[in-house]
């Protein structure tokens, strides 16, 4: 891997906001020899519902919503989210995580699934995969192929989840992509792949690709979204402190796309606080509604919140999603009706 591309993935590798001076003073993180010597774990089989860690009509962490916004059966749903979770294998005996880790899923459910993927299940039946999602380690590796061999590997797993769900659950239903962080990763490139022509293209609603970046130029027809009136395109943000710009920001991040997601525009103009719809951060039942603006500067995107996870850090990657989840969630409403429009 390039320096370029090591340093890209420092800047939103995880959502435990780990950073590379943390991971070196780490004293816990288990050795690691190369890649091809460590037997990987075996590969799920998509066919089986536990290697889901969200499915429709059946309750799991994915259905949940704060109290005083109501539940949507997944019977009245017309379209389907595909949503991929980012890192929570920080430190173990493989590169790649094993997805029969009881003990890992339980955190993938708790936290990713339940405080993202519920954002999108006021309008869409939620489809999130467990794969074998590569290490923390493999975003911060420069002398070595070991992390691009073990982000490769998880994206077979994903895109064989993905080509599973188009096989057996799709049957033809508009198509949302959620992810963020490393599931960000991967879903760049399962547009590529899958919907940057058709016949998926015409099914996607949108695609909702958060906390990497992501670059217009790497599609021939998949574009950004301009307003909330579009579909088919792309939305992208990463979170940081209004005022703040972390290193190597515009080599990084310089033509990526950005979006507002309060106002869902990709210019500067900054949002109102009455525009703002509402947070969920560490307590889920609890829908938050504190002052908060948000703005692009140089393709990131500036948060100006008054809640103490914003005071507190500069890189609010970690949040990303649940800083505006039910602005995300009205975005959804609204999209949909606009693609069954045209």
């Amino acid at each position: 891997m390039n320096v370029r591309y090591i340093l890209l993935l420092l800047l939103c590798a995880t959502t435990l906001g780990a950073s590379a001076q943390q991971m070196r003073k780490h004293k816990h993180v288990t050795p690691l020899p190369p890649f091809d010597s460590v037997p990987a774990p075996p590969a799920p089989d998509y066919s089986q519902q536990q290697n889901w860690a969200a499915l429709p009509f059946r309750l799991d962490a994915a259905d949940a919503v704060p109290h005083g916004i109501a539940a949507v059966p997944d019977s009245a749903k017309q379209i389907d989210v595909f949503y991929i979770h980012p890192t929570t294998y920080r430190n173990g005996p493989t590169w790649n995580a094993d997805v029969r880790d009881a003990k890992l899923n339980k955190v993938v459910d708790k936290r990713p699934v339940k405080y993202q993927a519920s954002a999108w299940n006021g309008s869409c039946r939620v489809y999130a995969p467990r794969y074998r999602q590569a290490i923390l380690r493999s975003f911060f590796i420069q002398d070595k192929p070991d992390g691009k061999e073990a982000l490769d590997l998880a994206y077979t797993d994903v895109r064989n989840a993905f080509q599973y769900y188009l096989d057996h659950y799709n049957h033809g239903r508009p198509i949302v992509i959620a992810s963020h962080s490393q599931g960000s990763y991967h879903a760049r490139r399962l547009l590529k792949e899958f919907f940057d022509k058709e016949p998926l293209r015409s099914k996607l609603v949108c695609a909702y690709v958060v906390g990497f970046p992501v670059f217009e130029k790497e599609y021939n027809n998949l574009k950004q979204c301009n307003d909330e009136t579009q579909t088919g395109c792309i939305v992208s943000w990463a979170s940081y402190r209004d005022g703040f710009e972390p290193v190597g920001m515009e080599k990084f991040y310089g033509d990526a796309i950005c979006t507002n997601p309060v106002t869902w525009r990709n210019d500067s103009t900054c949002s109102l606080v009455t525009e703002h719809k509402g947070m969920v951060l560490f307590n889920f039942n609890k829908e938050l509604h504190p002052k908060t603006t948000a703005r692009i500067h140089k393709n990131i995107l500036w948060v100006n919140v008054d809640a103490p996870l914003a005071r507190k850090y500069d890189n609010l990657h970690i949040a990303d999603i649940n800083l505006f989840w039910e602005d995300i969630r009205e975005d959804i409403r609204k999209r949909e009706g606009y693609y069954w429009k045209h």
